[in-house]
């Protein structure tokens, strides 16, 4: 049974990259749950589909970003999840506090823990290397 369910959390996992990489919104916001917790890399938890939506639509209008050599790990059970990824991507908006866009392209690994109940992502926590992407679109090094 147990492997049912880890098949089952990589799947579901699998889908909200699939709707990432697509551009889909709602199919992301289908795979969560309704009280999900959106752990922000290095930002603020935020609680909610609405808040999530939000942050969405954010990023759609600041970054265009595709994930790549997606790798899911999943528990036994399928509570918990975890993906690592490389981010590739293009800076298309100022974003408040960081560097000035103008298109700058940028390419980094990333990572993000999920919590899974009821078939649903109930927790997001993605995590990147700030100061690299940083470095990358000001244009001094990593």
């Amino acid at each position: 049974m147990s492997a049912n369910s880890q098949s089952a959390a990589k799947a579901l996992v699998l889908r909200y990259y699939d709707a990432f990489n697509a551009g889909d919104v709602p199919g992301m916001l289908a795979c969560l749950s309704d009280d999900v917790a959106h752990d922000v890399n290095q930002g603020p938890r935020r609680e909610g589909k609405a808040l999530f939506a939000e942050f969405c639509a954010h990023m759609s209008r600041c970054y265009r970003e595709q994930l790549s050599d997606i790798v899911i790990m999943a528990s036994d059970d399928g509570s918990r999840a975890a993906a690592e990824f490389t981010v590739s991507g293009t800076y298309l908006a100022d974003d408040e506090g960081l560097p000035a866009a103008n298109g700058q392209t940028y390419r980094l690994p990333g990572g993000t823990f999920l919590d899974i109940s009821d078939g649903k992502i109930s927790r997001v926590t993605t995590y990147y290397n700030l100061e690299d992407w940083i470095a990358q679109v000001a244009g001094t090094g990593a």
